[in-house]
């Protein structure tokens, strides 16, 4: 199972891999439907944080530079699916968010997570839903949150709309740039490597303060 799991995003966040995948599998509109489906599933599920986000849309962006993906339809389709996504998550969160709270922990659900996340909307408020577009694992509980938090809808769409187009744009646009250059192509998986590090670095800052602040409490008492 989790060895099907990890060559399927393998699939996923691999140019070539990824174009044979949309030629014969997945042509023509399925093609744009399988990625809008993942990129919905990612926001719109809790269990849904390890699917692949950032370098998803990076190698998409690749593959539409090659040709095979119109820029303009998947960057239209993808936003669309992200910002459903996040709003379906938002729903979850304002009719069945308070027992998820006390859910136990399985393979695919972790409390910790979600307990992260809160932390990060109570200090950010209402700009996490945009923050959160490029950190993984915050991406996904992020707009269950705010609907737990009882944020109005349309403060919520702003934001969801704003964080949803800049992160597509951002992440495809990049790809679609860079992913012609010989460079990148001979070492397209540290690329890949590179841009998870960096969305995950916000999350990691964020835990190395909160556990300064922590020690610093501590050593004051």
């Amino acid at each position: 199972m989790l060895g099907w799991l990890r060559e399927a995003l393998r699939t996923l966040t691999t140019p070539d891999k990824l174009i044979t995948l949309l030629t014969t599998v997945f042509g023509g509109w399925w093609g744009y439907a399988l990625l809008a489906g993942i990129v919905f599933a990612e926001t719109s599920l809790l269990l849904g944080f390890f699917l692949p986000g950032d370098s998803l849309l990076f190698t998409v962006g690749v593959v539409a530079g090659a040709g095979h993906l119109n820029i303009v339809l998947i960057i239209a389709v993808l936003f669309a699916a992200a910002v459903i996504g996040d709003a379906v998550g938002y729903q979850l969160g304002r009719r069945a968010g308070p027992p998820i709270f006390s859910r136990p922990d399985s393979r695919f659900f972790k409390q910790e997570n979600l307990h992260r996340t809160k932390e990060f909307y109570d200090k950010h408020g209402g700009k996490t839903i945009i923050y959160a577009r490029f950190v993984p694992i915050i991406r996904t509980f992020a707009p269950f949150v705010a609907g737990v938090a009882g944020m109005s809808y349309p403060r919520f769409l702003s934001y969801n709309i704003f964080g949803g187009l800049g992160w597509v744009v951002s992440m495809t646009m990049a790809g679609y740039l860079l992913g012609g250059i010989p460079f990148v192509r001979r070492h397209f998986e540290k690329f890949v490597y590179g841009i998870v590090l960096v969305s995950v670095l916000p999350l990691v800052i964020e835990y190395l303060r909160s556990r300064g602040g922590s020690a610093a409490a501590k050593s004051s008492r």
